[in-house]
């Protein structure tokens, strides 16, 4: 089976991401639900600090059902981004 890997870019706060989103990175007959798999990579500035980042980069599986509910990856990033923003301040 081939994996449909997703790539978007973002500008966050002067910051140019890649995210990389794979919805079925493990699929639910293995775990009873779809895992996701999710990167975020700084690409200018090159591996530049994030909130989530500290090094620039980021990645993460969890259940697909939660970008999902973000709406898309880059709203789930973006969410992300902002709250930890706010939880820093």
């Amino acid at each position: 089976m081939k994996r449909a890997t997703e790539i978007h870019r973002m500008d966050w706060n002067g910051h140019l991401l890649e995210i990389t989103y794979n919805p079925c990175w493990l699929p639910a007959s293995i775990v009873g639900q779809d895992l996701a798999h999710i990167e975020v990579r700084s690409l200018y500035p090159t591996d530049a600090p994030l909130p989530i980042a500290p090094h620039g980069y980021y990645a993460h599986t969890l259940p697909r059902s939660i970008i999902d509910a973000a709406g898309s990856p880059i709203n789930y990033i973006d969410v992300m981004l902002e709250a930890e923003t706010l939880q820093a301040a």
